[in-house]
């Protein structure tokens, strides 16, 4: 029962948050702030787990291919489509759902624990919509530009792995980027990035909004945005995968 009471209350403060605004101007300068919060200022982990991921794909698949029959530019192909249908995507959600999730939460909780949002919902502001709707917009804007990020450093990064440690030509490596390219396979990284953005930033509100108590309950609230976002990623992961690939 438990769980009903959480899911109704969580679809009751999306239907706060997607109210028609009071002041569509203060919204859109929100939403700027919030893309440079939660987007561009998560540019430089995902760039920095991207080229280790690509470097690791790369090497590990080179190492294991020991099999003459097996050409090497399938590495090439192999680090590619990792990265193209798990890696970029999956993964990279979930390290944001830690980074941008305990942000959200801890932020949203410490302003409801403080009476920062019983002040606004005195003043007549929507709480739910002033607070949640900027970060919602902004994640779902940033993490498709974040996940093409990703491809394309994760490549380069296997790519530098290939030839600085010799486990395969430049050539075969690159031949196996582009061997039998299926460009439904951005389409299907970017929609699961669209999912996983509006996942992250609705959970991670919603365990902030309804905080109550005090500094610990804050952390408790963090820590589980962090933990239901992640589990909600890995099984909106597997759904996605069998309705666009099966």
């Amino acid at each position: 029962m438990n769980f009903f009471f959480h899911l109704g209350r969580y679809f009751l403060l999306l239907k706060q948050v997607f109210a028609k605004p009071e002041k569509s101007s203060i919204y859109f300068k929100r939403i700027v702030n919030e893309i440079e919060m939660l987007g561009i200022n998560s540019i430089g982990i995902v760039i920095i787990i991207s080229v280790f991921m690509g470097a690791v794909i790369t090497l590990q698949t080179a190492y294991n291919t020991e099999n003459p029959l097996i050409p090497m530019y399938l590495v090439g192909l192999t680090a590619r489509d990792s990265m193209l249908l798990e890696f970029s995507s999956t993964i990279i959600g979930l390290i944001l759902a830690g980074k941008v999730g305990s942000n959200i939460a801890s932020e949203i909780g410490t302003m409801r624990v403080t009476e920062q949002i019983d002040a606004l919902e005195i003043m007549g502001v929507n709480s739910a919509s002033y607070l949640i709707f900027p970060k919602i917009t902004a994640l779902v804007i940033m993490f498709p530009f974040l996940t093409i990020i990703s491809i394309f450093i994760g490549i380069i990064g296997g790519w530098l792995a290939a030839i600085t440690t010799g486990a395969l030509t430049s050539y075969d490596y690159i031949y196996g980027v582009h061997y039998v390219f299926v460009p439904f396979y951005v389409v299907y990284a970017l929609i699961k990035s669209v999912i996983f953005g509006f996942i992250i930033t609705s959970v991670s509100s919603y365990q902030g909004y309804y905080t109550t108590g005090g500094a610990l309950e804050v952390g408790r609230s963090s820590t589980r945005a962090v933990v239901y976002s992640s589990i909600l990623i890995l099984i909106f992961n597997l759904i996605l995968t069998q309705l666009l690939l099966a």
